[in-house]
């Protein structure tokens, strides 16, 4: 069926549209531009008009109207993503959640909330209702929407104690609707949220939320520096396994990382620091400060309850995750990034491999703790600096030989961006549910091209040209 954008946007009258070209740009984008591959073939893409539904019987709504006229919906939260998951490639519908952002039920241990809260606005009110805090954040979390995270994101601040956030208990209940001639309602709950958590919006709209809270705390946002990279690693482990300690975050940053990119660190180090930046709970610090005398060369240069800079450096966690990019990127445009898995047991020894063979600096290893199957590991967002896209697909390559799993950030596709293999979970319920293939187009390979071998970046074939 031939796309009748036109018609569509006709019979969304009623609809909150947007059709100025500024504002259909703005929301055509995601942080794609992370990565240098991603901008040179993703830059050009745009939807062609925007709708801003406020309930999810909206969301049926234009659902049904997109399907009868075969006009592709992406559907968007604040676009923080840095894959490329809310990208319009087929161009169409954008669909816009941000105003179903309602927080419909805080309870003991959980909260119901609509997708297009922001992750600050919902942890804001649970914990001035209740006392409680979701598990997990991202980095972003003063713009992500929680709808978004769990759409596009994998794990974030909390992962150290939680693990990542498609582990079982980590997402409660998701209700989605379909894109079919009548589109339904479904929830899923266990074994099922896998098939629409983590799917760029591909197989369903989610339009409520149910996820689990645990107690608030005034966390203690601190930064140590250490004697050297692998102490530093070690210690994050060690840290990771002191059942007594409460914490939310453990990032550790190779030296240079800190005296270049951090502007309100760098006053407090020097260009040899290997940094940490940690979230304790405050009845946890007694311990930690036992903890941290026991290693020698460790020392608590900030910790947010007792400042001592002239300048606050602001949330730690702020420093960690994708925002560590991010803060590169601002100092040396040519930064880009690896997502990198580094398993227990041998994540340690993983890792010093990996830095011998990149001893130049054109790698630096930046490094969350995370739990994985009740074991700390390691997630790595490497920065890397960036010269040919061929000589980043030979530094990746490197690293899948000395063991290390790569999540490629310089891919727009599911697969791509995972495991490279098919999730026939997310692929049987797309077949259920969005039966046209309508949802975020070109973003699943087995939809659009079952037979792909990943030797090559899948180039998604019907993706709009540049002018």
């Amino acid at each position: 069926m031939t796309p009748n954008i036109a018609a569509a946007k006709a019979a969304l009258s009623q609809f909150d549209l947007e059709e100025n070209p500024a504002a259909i740009k703005a929301k055509s984008r995601d942080f794609f531009w992370y990565s240098p591959v991603l901008k040179e073939r993703l830059d050009h893409v745009l939807g062609d008009f925007v709708v801003n539904p406020r309930s999810e019987a909206e969301v049926i709504e234009i659902l049904r109207i997109c399907h009868e006229h075969g006009c592709p919906v992406t559907t968007r939260g604040a676009g923080t993503g840095n894959y490329g998951q809310a990208m319009p490639l087929a161009g169409g519908c954008i669909m816009h959640l941000h105003r179903m952002n309602a927080v419909k039920e805080i309870a003991p241990g959980r909260v119901v909330v609509e997708p297009g809260c922001t992750l600050k606005e919902l942890d804001t009110k649970c914990k001035a209702e209740s006392g409680q805090e979701l598990r997990m954040i991202s980095s972003t979390w003063s713009t992500a929407t929680i709808g978004g995270f769990i759409a596009g994101g994998s794990g974030g601040i909390g992962s150290c104690t939680w693990g990542a956030l498609r582990d079982l208990g980590n997402i409660l209940r998701l209700r989605v609707v379909t894109m079919e001639a009548e589109p339904r309602i479904l929830e899923f709950t266990g074994a099922d949220l896998a098939r629409v958590s983590h799917a760029y919006g591909t197989n369903g709209i989610i339009t409520e939320i149910e996820m689990p809270l645990a107690p608030a705390y005034d966390w203690v946002e601190i930064f140590v520096t250490a004697p050297d990279f692998p102490s530093a690693t070690a210690m994050a482990q060690d840290l990771g396994n002191e059942d007594g300690i409460l914490i939310k975050l453990a990032s550790v940053f190779e030296a240079p990382i800190a005296y270049d990119y951090f502007q309100r660190v760098r006053p407090h180090i020097d260009a040899g620091s290997t940094v940490l930046g940690l979230m304790i709970a405050p009845h946890a610090m007694d311990g930690f400060e036992t903890f941290l005398a026991a290693r020698p060369g460790m020392e608590m240069i900030w910790r947010s309850d007792q400042p001592n800079w002239d300048r606050a450096p602001g949330p730690v966690f702020e420093y960690g995750w994708n925002h560590t990019t991010l803060r590169a990127l601002k100092v040396a445009p040519q930064t880009t990034y690896l997502q990198v898995r580094y398993g227990y047991p041998d994540h340690l020894e993983l890792i010093e491999k990996i830095r011998a063979a990149f001893p130049g600096g054109e790698v630096l290893q930046h490094l969350e703790l995370m739990r994985e199957n009740g074991k700390c590991m390691f997630a790595g967002l490497s920065l890397v600096k960036f010269t040919t896209e061929e000589r980043l697909d030979e530094i990746i390559r490197i690293h899948e030989e000395l063991g290390a799993l790569i999540f490629n950030p310089h891919r727009y596709t599911l697969e791509e961006g995972g495991r490279q293999i098919v999730d026939d979970r997310q692929l049987g319920f797309k077949r259920e549910a969005d039966p046209k293939g309508l949802l975020n187009p070109g973003k699943m390979i087995a939809w659009d091209d079952p037979q792909w071998g990943f030797e090559r970046m899948y180039a998604y074939p019907k993706m709009q040209t540049p002018e």
